[in-house]
């Protein structure tokens, strides 16, 4: 069996979702636990049945001295290109959380180093891997249930108040949440985004510093479009973190609560104003037979180390999710549509 000397770097609250997939997995052997406090490291160490000598602040000596191969990046985007550079500079994989970059720059400095030191780069974007959810409504769209698919709508609505570094962040929403909602736009369609245009705004009341809201339309290749709205400071009614869908084709209707709630009606009339449909059943799969979210993408990137093959998302392909945000903050600071094309 494969092992991994790997290091985790970051212990914020994010890290326990990592934590808990990762802790006593059999290909990895721990060399560090890394965190701008050192106590923090620690403690993060204790709650996870770890031990607290692998905890430290000091990331490139760990790097040096431990002999690491892999690097599990859960630090703020700000942070993403300096541990990536500095991972993959000394031969380690590396799979971080979303966003891949602060800038498209970046991101493409980034995927260079990796590919150029050949190891293998992975970008977490956890909600792909919803067995019940968006798989089942991929597998849907694929079986032709509503015929060709060609507008897809996504809404997200939740009033979240984290605290700490999103409070201060501009274009917060955009920035931070809607590339889940992106790339799960790039999953569903199976058709790349050509241009966008977006605007985004902080509305009364809001506790962020900027762009707590906004809305964003895409042209697809294939003549497809999709839509996204939303807003991080709407208390009520809240949407799932995974969007409400509302997905049109030639021969029907398919609506998505975001979990486990999926409704296709297909047409079955040919005559009237507004022609007959009838509900049809989509499959359901067995949830608890497959491993979901960060568990998920986890195992599938050491799954993927140990084959030698590509993980489900690579930070080559995560950078046309990158894309599709950076476009959207262009065009919402411009007022003019972008093509993605020109963002590199």
């Amino acid at each position: 069996m494969k092992k991994f000397k790997a290091i985790h770097v970051g212990c914020g609250g994010i890290a326990d979702s990592w934590f808990t997939v990762t802790k006593n997995h059999p290909n990895i052997e721990w060399v560090g636990i890394v965190d701008l406090d050192v106590e923090v490291a620690k403690a993060k160490a204790r709650q996870f049945g770890l031990p607290v000598g692998l905890a430290t602040s000091d990331l490139e000596k760990c790097l040096r001295e431990s002999g690491a191969d892999l690097v599990f990046d859960c630090t703020v985007p700000s942070a993403h290109k300096h541990i990536v550079l500095s991972a993959v500079g000394k031969g380690c994989h590396v799979l971080g959380e979303k966003p891949l970059a602060e800038s498209m720059a970046d991101a493409r400095e980034m995927v260079k180093a990796a590919q150029e030191a050949g190891v293998t780069y992975g970008v977490m974007q956890n909600r792909r891997w919803q067995p019940n959810g968006i798989q089942r409504v991929r597998a849907a769209l694929d079986s032709g249930m509503i015929g060709q698919a060609h507008t897809f709508h996504s809404d997200f609505f939740i009033g979240a108040h984290f605290g700490g570094f999103r409070d201060e962040m501009k274009h917060v929403l955009l920035f931070d949440m809607a590339i889940h909602s992106f790339d799960q736009i790039r999953y569903l369609t199976d058709a790349p985004p050509v241009k966008v245009w977006a605007q985004d705004w902080n509305p009364p009341g809001s506790w962020y510093a900027d762009g707590a809201s906004a809305v964003a339309f895409f042209e697809h290749e294939d003549q497809i479009r999709s839509s996204y709205r939303g807003s991080w400071c709407a208390e009520g009614l809240s949407t799932s973190w995974q969007c409400q869908w509302r997905i049109l084709g030639t021969k029907g209707s398919l609506m998505w609560d975001g979990e486990d709630g999926i409704e296709v009606e297909q047409l079955c009339g040919t005559e009237g104003l507004v022609r007959d449909c009838v509900s049809i059943p989509v499959p359901e799969v067995d949830a608890n037979a497959t491993p979901s979210g960060h568990e998920a993408g986890i195992l599938n990137f050491l799954q993927s180390l140990c084959e030698g093959t590509q993980p489900a998302t690579p930070a080559y392909d995560n950078f046309h999710s990158l894309a599709m945000v950076h476009g959207a903050i262009a065009s919402a600071e411009s007022g003019e549509s972008v093509c993605l094309s020109s963002l590199g």
